[in-house]
């Protein structure tokens, strides 16, 4: 499918989840076989043979994120919030527009993965990709790409995460 075609499968909700905010409804995406297929396949294809290791960032990157490893060959970690993981933990602490939140990890994630693809549905001003990079670092990884459904331009995420390889399928001007 081409990036229109998916780009039409997105629902745009406004107003959510508060006044002035559009949210990228990805869940009718994820709904159609051959949007799923497209989505997965093209998240995985730049990394094909260069990753060890997927880490999906809750929620959202859960569901991209197991089925883009499945096709790169390999396991999946995941970025929780704060006790939801049952095994010992590392957390990261990172700021978002409006306070902080918290991801954890299992500190024994990637035991010998170390080239780590970080997965989300969407991208805007990256604080949370990049607090789950820093957690992949801080356990041994290097973070060799983060990879995006949507992308929310001009809000400056991509530059937060540089220096890493930084892809995205739909792009907006938001």
């Amino acid at each position: 499918m081409t990036t229109d075609e998916l780009r039409k499968l997105v629902r745009d909700i406004p107003d959510f989840p508060k006044p002035g905010i559009v949210f990228r409804d990805i869940t009718p995406l994820i709904a159609n076989a051959r949007g799923l297929a497209a989505i997965v396949d093209q998240l995985a294809e730049p990394f094909l043979g260069k990753i060890d290791m997927v880490l999906g960032i809750e929620s959202r990157g859960f569901i991209i994120g197991a089925p883009v490893a499945y096709r790169l060959g390999v396991g999946l970690a995941i970025a929780r919030k704060p006790g939801k993981l049952p095994f010992r933990t590392v957390d990261e602490i990172y700021e978002l527009e409006y306070g902080s939140s918290t991801l954890e990890i299992h500190q024994d994630a990637f035991k010998d993965a170390r080239r780590i693809l970080i997965v989300d549905d969407l991208l805007a001003t990256g604080g949370t990709a990049r607090a789950a990079g820093r957690l992949a670092e801080r356990l041994g990884g290097e973070v060799r790409g983060y990879a995006f459904v949507i992308e929310l331009n001009g809000l400056g995420g991509r530059e937060r995460l540089a220096p890493a390889s930084c892809f995205s399928l739909i792009q907006y001007e938001d």
